[in-house]
């Protein structure tokens, strides 16, 4: 028969723990304790106290930062499992100094970092270049969309939210209305008085009255959310700072971290978030707070100039451009057609299993005489703009059809966005000397292919680590300043082990 070593858990056990032996050079804990205590200035946090004479004594910054920072490197992002693991696991309690703040004080500590986040960034970034990790001439940005705290479902125009109000306020008088008829029965009958729970119906119309009381009052605080085009987009009663955002993996409410990173070691010399999942609008504040960071370094303001920078075709746009233009930037960022002009890639993503039964150009009969186009069911599309501005650089004529109502292939021929008439647009032209073009003939080069092909493997590996490794699948913050804080503490976090892998800390 086996035989086990018997166990006893009723015997009492003592440890014996040095903190300082828990800090051990080569470890991320050093490096982290290293550059708090001796490379960034904590002291931005001091005037938020006013205990110089009364008051209780305060934690101390450092170690809540500590503390903060070397969770997020081990994929803990709440303010609970941090406090437990100041009371469990022995190099939180060293970096702690044996302190045990609560999980309401590191929330509270994270959260009210908007002034002091940026600063506390820079000097970590300052730290990065005297270690030798930085290039300073090759860029790549992209972006990183993740769920906010909050919910989709209180997404909507503001007709939708009040609609949802109003709809919750019938919901309470209607069972408001049930119990007034259950009062009314018979009180000798048990089996309905026993069908009817009160205590139920109760919590329930005072949870549907707290929700629309909720919503009444966010109603009275906030107008239409406009979006860039002039149009109102939908709101948020949980965060109205974040959006809707389209993803591979479907549609989110949430906010777009965006990333700057140094293609030397990957070190990411700017960080921000935004409300907003259109890429083609932050290559502006991008680099704008990238010169700020690297202002704050002692670089001149024009440290960027002659750099090249990478970034996928969601950046294209004039403004864009023009803003690379503007700074003397060699960028790199592709039309949406570059892949089709590109036989070496493999057009991604899925199909239109309709594609090949749609009505195209080719199917219209053109009549030059009069100059119209005529669909295969007889229908005649005129010429409503000559040579008019497209999309890039694209020089075409739009056709239209004076109404396609009951067409029998009105599905395989007109867009949703459409409606009612099929437009056609037949390309004429290509803009000359435009920015589209020249961006366009100079990423379809041999050299232009080469350089950009080089973006994917200095930005993916970034998020990779940390939506992968630190396991940031979500920012639990709600408001873009307070998850702005939060997107740039795990950036400091990825530049720390930066530092620790390659700098000499």
């Amino acid at each position: 028969m086996a035989k086990y070593t018997p166990g006893n858990s009723s015997q009492k056990m003592m440890f014996f723990v040095f903190p300082e032996d828990q800090i051990a050079p080569g470890t991320f804990e050093f490096v982290i304790h290293t550059l708090i205590e001796d490379h960034m200035d904590m002291s931005v946090f001091d005037d938020r106290y006013k205990n110089d004479e009364t008051g209780r004594l305060a934690y101390d910054p450092r170690i809540l930062l500590k503390i903060v920072l070397l969770a997020y490197s081990r994929g803990i992002f709440s303010s609970r499992p941090i406090e437990r693991a100041c009371i469990e696991n022995v190099t939180f309690m060293a970096l702690a100094k044996c302190q045990q703040p609560d999980h309401s004080t590191i929330a509270a500590f994270v959260s009210s970092m908007k002034d002091e986040i940026g600063s506390l960034y820079t000097d970590v970034l300052l730290v990065c270049e005297e270690e030798g990790l930085l290039g300073g001439t090759f860029f790549a940005l992209d972006g990183c969309k993740l769920p906010s705290n909050a919910s989709s479902r209180e997404s909507g125009k503001i007709s939708d939210i009040r609609l949802k109000r109003d709809r919750i306020k019938a919901k309470v008088r209607q069972i408001i209305k049930e119990q007034i008829q259950a009062d009314k029965k018979d009180a000798g009958d048990e089996k309905a008085a026993r069908s009817f729970d009160r205590s139920n119906r109760k919590e329930q119309i005072a949870r549907l009255q707290k929700k629309a009381d909720k919503i009444n009052q966010w109603l009275k605080e906030n107008d239409a959310k406009i979006g860039r085009q002039g149009r109102e987009i939908k709101s948020n009663v949980t965060d109205n700072e974040s959006a809707m955002m389209v993803t591979a993996h479907g549609t989110i409410q949430g906010y777009n971290g965006q990333a700057l990173v140094d293609d030397s070691n990957q070190v990411i010399v700017h960080a921000e978030v935004f409300g907003d999942g259109n890429d083609h609008h932050h290559v502006l504040p991008m680099i704008d707070g990238a010169k700020e960071n690297m202002k704050a370094l002692g670089h001149e303001d024009d440290y960027f100039e002659d750099t090249i920078l990478t970034a996928d075709g969601l950046y294209h746009s004039e403004e864009s451009l023009e803003k690379c233009e503007e700074e003397k930037i060699d960028a790199y960022i592709p039309d949406k057609h570059f892949r089709k002009r590109n036989p070496d890639l493999e057009i991604r993503g899925k199909r239109n299993k309709n594609k090949s039964n749609r009505i195209h150009l080719e199917d219209f009969d053109y009549r030059e005489a009069d100059d119209v186009y005529i669909c295969p069911k007889g229908k005649v599309l005129r010429l409503k703009a000559r040579n008019s501005r497209g999309s890039g650089d694209r020089i075409q004529n739009i056709y239209v059809a004076d109404d396609c109502t009951g067409c029998e292939i009105k599905t395989r021929c007109i867009s949703r966005k459409n409606g009612k008439r099929r437009y056609l647009t037949v390309r004429t032209g290509t803009a000359s000397n435009s920015r589209n073009k020249i961006m366009a003939d100079k990423i379809d080069s041999e050299e232009g292919r080469r350089i950009y092909s080089r973006r994917f493997g200095i930005i993916e590996p970034v998020f990779g680590n940390i939506r992968s490794q630190k396991r940031l699948d979500r920012f639990t913050l709600r408001g873009k300043v307070k998850v702005n804080i939060q997107w740039l503490l795990y950036c400091m976090v990825h530049n720390m082990e930066k530092i620790a892998n390659y700098g000499t800390i």
